[in-house]
C-alpha cells in the first residue's frame, strides 16, 4: 500500500464537513406560458455564506464517523520515512536552496523513469515548497508539509534558449527558482548583470538543441511568473503526484538503509547584491 493512500479520503472527509460555501439557486417562479418564459431572465438568490464547522463539530453522530478518520490520519502521518541527518532548507537571503535542489532531482529522475529516456531539465518554484525537511527521522507527515498541494509532475520539451530564459525569469521573478540538470554563475552588476549557464557537466547549453524538462503542471499552466515554461511543446502528465514521488524517493532510501543526503552546493553562485537586487526587481533595471 502506498504511504499516502489512507490519507487523502480520510481529509477529503473532514474538509468536507468543515468548510464554507456559497449557494445560489433560483426563485421559485409561478408556471409561466413559453412567451413569458423566453422574455424572462432566471432570478438568483444572494450567494450565502453557510458555517458548517460547529454544526457538525457538535453533533455526535457526526463526530463517530470524523474520530475514527482523524486517527486514521494522524497513525498514516505519523508512519517513519528515512533519516535526514542534516535537514533540508529552502535557504534564506540568497543561501541555495537544498531543499529545492532536492526535489527537482527527484523530479528529473522519475520523469526519466516513466519516459525512458534522459530528462535534461527539471524546475519548480520555491513558493510551492512550504516547509523545510527537518533533521532526524522524518515521517509522512514532513513530506505533506513540504508538498501540501495536489500538484502532478509534467514533461515538456524546450530548447536550450527556453530553459535559459526559464531560470533567468526564476531569478528576476524571485531571486532564483530551484532547478535540476544546469549550473549558474550570476556576476556583472546589478546594472548589468551577466548570467552564465551550461547544463551541469559543464558543457554549453546550445539554444537550438530540443530537450526534455520536467516540472509542475501548476508552472506548466502559467504560475508563477515563468512564462517560458508555458512555451514547452508536447505536454504530458505523468499522472505522479508531486507529493507521491517525494514519498516514493524517501521510502525507497529506507528500503536501502540509507538516509537523506543533502546534494552539494554550487549549483547557483549568485552574490549577495545580485541576489538582492533581484528580489527587489531592480536586478538589470
Amino acid at each position: 500500500m502506498r504511504l499516502d493512500s489512507l490519507v487523502p479520503a480520510a481529509i477529503l472527509a473532514v474538509l468536507s464537513l468543515a468548510c464554507q460555501k456559497a449557494v445560489i439557486a433560483p426563485k421559485p417562479a409561478p408556471v409561466a406560458s413559453q412567451a413569458e418564459s423566453q422574455n424572462s431572465a432566471p432570478q438568483l438568490l444572494q450567494a450565502q455564506s453557510i458555517g458548517a464547522i460547529q454544526e457538525y463539530v457538535d453533533d455526535p453522530e457526526v463526530m463517530k464517523i470524523l474520530s475514527p478518520k482523524q486517527a486514521e490520519i494522524r497513525a498514516t502521518f505519523d508512519l517513519p520515512l528515512c533519516a535526514c541527518p542534516t535537514g533540508l532548507f529552502r535557504g534564506r537571503n540568497g543561501e541555495e536552496n537544498l531543499l529545492g535542489y532536492w526535489v527537482t532531482d527527484i523530479m528529473r529522475a522519475r520523469a526519466s523513469m516513466i519516459l525512458g529516456k534522459p530528462v535534461k531539465f527539471a524546475m519548480t518554484n520555491s513558493g510551492g515548497l512550504r516547509a523545510n525537511l527537518p533533521a532526524g527521522q522524518l515521517k509522512v507527515s514532513d513530506i505533506y508539509g513540504v508538498m501540501p498541494f495536489e500538484n502532478e509532475l509534467v514533461t515538456i520539451e524546450m530548447t536550450g534558449q527556453e530553459v535559459m530564459d526559464a531560470i533567468t525569469q526564476g531569478i528576476l521573478h524571485r531571486g532564483s527558482e530551484p532547478s535540476s540538470g544546469v549550473k549558474l554563475v550570476l556576476s556583472g552588476t546589478v546594472d548589468k548583470p551577466d548570467f552564465l549557464m551550461t547544463w551541469d557537466d559543464g558543457t554549453a547549453i546550445r539554444p537550438e538543441e530540443t530537450v526534455t524538462v520536467a516540472t509542475t503542471d501548476y508552472l506548466y499552466n502559467g504560475g508563477d511568473s515563468i512564462p517560458a515554461l508555458k512555451k514547452g511543446r508536447r505536454p504530458f502528465t505523468t499522472g505522479v503526484s508531486m507529493r507521491q514521488m517525494l514519498l516514493d524517493a524517501c521510502a525507497e532510501l529506507a528500503k536501502a538503509g540509507k538516509p537523506l543526503a543533502a546534494p552539494a552546493l554550487g549549483r547557483y553562485n549568485i552574490p549577495q547584491e545580485l541576489y538582492t537586487a533581484a528580489r527587489e526587481h531592480k536586478l538589470g533595471h
